[in-house]
């Protein structure tokens, strides 16, 4: 018999396996002796009245063993003379897609602009250290994509998407610790979640598929309205089956390739703001009370509508740092990642207003990159704020940006390069920036202490999603106008994140098969 039981803990009981086993039988009316197994299915931390617990819900096996679960690596095959399939892109969409490709029997040729997640640390080091940006190797670009050195978070837990304890499997099977299976809100970190990526890669490559590194696809062949094959650093031709386009939100130079050959893309909503960090402690207190408890660094999800706008936190990194995310020079981008301790005294989150086509009427002419140039501007424009030092981000006291005025000090911060006193409210458009002060203004009412002289506000947070949408079938995932070609995860505007992308990447190989199938 299987019985289904969830139980409330204190904190301190969390990870106490007699205890929970014993509380287990009382709740469920089970006889201690009969239970055989208890399978954690999922655990998570309610801090509401100011009364942490933990829920705690089991598949609790009594008299019979769980069944034997088939490892997801034992079913991948050799693939070394199948049907190749171009992937552009090694972030989560690429490689998921990559390893759903083995699964069938079909050979994935990956191809990464930037380098091995391992030799990619030391281009990470030069931009945090020496203000050095190497446009193919940065926080956005290299294996793995911009969620491996940008926290791991993993979120998305809708199986509606596709299957998300999949993803989560896999992960677990490439290193990954098994807590997140369980968690409601998995987190890896970004110290972690590298050595995962490189043994992704290892099963790729022990399997038959291919893992090319600074390999920027500079073309795509097109004939007929159908995708053949690909350019690689202006002079290499790979040709596949077919192409799966897994670039990233920040891979500029394909939308503007794709533009340039009359490939049908679109503008596309995104988000704009800033950072805000404080001190871990204080977000602790406001979310907790207190922390006597020893409990996980406290997080928060803000949302609001201002001037006909959504606003809201994105990439809340509690025990975080802030790190330069500019994949060129002359611009200046920030984001937040936490180790998987996270053990820093900083809690930061980006705080974001949409902006839509309304916004981009001065950029009309430029038709579907409408949107990419206001960023383009925007970035450029809080480049040139700072005369100190390229990658030092202007900031202001959280008190000071609600009140307009200059900061007389800027509080200590985690952000590295360091950061330059300047005023956010005339950096940003008028109609942009009024929403994010009445934003700020209604989370303060949600969370009492939330604004505090204390904080700083760090610009600029422009990277939440891609500006453009590489649009497709809904049913074939095939690009609405070119055959063969496969737009995905969040560079094509179909993901949100580590899990979302990596589902679309799983996705679209499935959609490929189906066509081969039909075929």
């Amino acid at each position: 018999m299987i019985k289904t039981v969830t139980i409330e803990l204190k904190p301190e009981q969390i990870y106490d396996d007699l205890l929970i086993r014993k509380i287990i039988a009382r709740e469920g009316l089970i006889n201690p002796d009969e239970i055989s197994h208890i399978d954690y299915l999922k655990r998570s931390l309610d801090s509401r009245n100011r009364k942490p617990r933990y829920q705690l819900l089991a598949d609790v096996y009594c008299n019979e063993d769980p069944p034997i679960k088939e490892s997801i690596k034992s079913k991948y095959r050799n693939v070394s003379d199948k049907l190749k399939i171009l992937i552009v892109g090694s972030g989560p969409a690429g490689y998921f897609a990559a390893l759903e490709l083995l699964e069938m029997g079909i050979k994935p040729i990956v191809f990464e602009r930037g380098k091995d997640v391992q030799s990619r640390r030391r281009d990470l080091r030069d931009i945090m250290q020496n203000g050095i940006i190497n446009p193919d190797s940065n926080y956005c670009f290299g294996e793995g994509g911009a969620g491996t050195y940008s926290d791991g978070k993993l979120y998305t837990r809708s199986d509606k998407r596709g299957n998300t304890k999949k993803v989560l499997n896999i992960l677990v099977e490439h290193g990954a610790n098994p807590d997140i299976l369980v968690d409601a809100h998995p987190h890896i970190g970004s110290n972690k979640l590298h050595k995962i990526v490189a043994s992704i890669r290892d099963t790729i490559i022990q399997h038959g598929g291919e893992v090319h590194f600074e390999s920027k696809v500079t073309d795509i062949i097109i004939n007929n309205n159908s995708a053949s094959g690909v350019v690689v650093n202006n002079t290499d031709k790979y040709f596949g089956d077919s192409i799966i386009l897994a670039t990233g939100h920040s891979a500029r130079d394909i939308y503007y390739l794709l533009h340039e050959k009359n490939v049908t893309i679109e503008v596309k909503p995104f988000a704009v703001g800033f950072r805000i960090e404080h001190f871990q402690d204080l977000i602790d207190k406001i979310q907790y009370g207190s922390n006597e408890y020893d409990l996980p660094p406290a997080s928060y999800r803000l949302a609001t509508q201002s001037n006909g706008r959504g606003v809201f936190s994105f990439c809340m990194c509690p025990g975080g740092i802030i790190v330069p995310a500019a994949t060129a020079n002359k611009e200046l981008v920030v984001n937040g990642m936490s180790m998987s301790k996270r053990n820093s005294k900083f809690a930061n989150s980006g705080i974001v207003a949409t902006v839509d086509s309304s916004d981009f009427t001065k950029y009309s002419e430029f038709g579907a990159l409408a949107g990419l140039k206001f960023q383009e501007e925007l970035e450029h424009k809080f480049f040139t704020d700072n005369k100190e030092n390229p990658l030092k981000a202007p900031a202001q006291r959280l008190v000071d940006y609600l009140s307009n005025r200059s900061s007389s000090s800027l509080m200590e911060s985690s952000y590295i390069p360091g950061l330059v006193n300047s005023n956010l409210n005339r950096l940003f458009p008028k109609d942009i920036n009024g929403a994010l002060l009445a934003g700020l203004l209604s989370f303060g009412s949600k969370m009492r202490g939330f604004l505090t002289s204390e904080a700083n506000v760090i610009g600029l947070e422009s990277r939440t999603s891609s500006p453009v949408r590489i649009p497709r079938d809904r049913e074939t995932f095939v690009h609405v106008g070119i055959d063969n070609l496969y737009p995905c995860g969040e560079g094509a505007g179909y993901a949100g994140g580590i899990v979302s992308s990596a589902i679309d990447g799983q996705n679209t190989a499935k959609a490929i098969l189906s066509k081969l199938i039909i075929s």
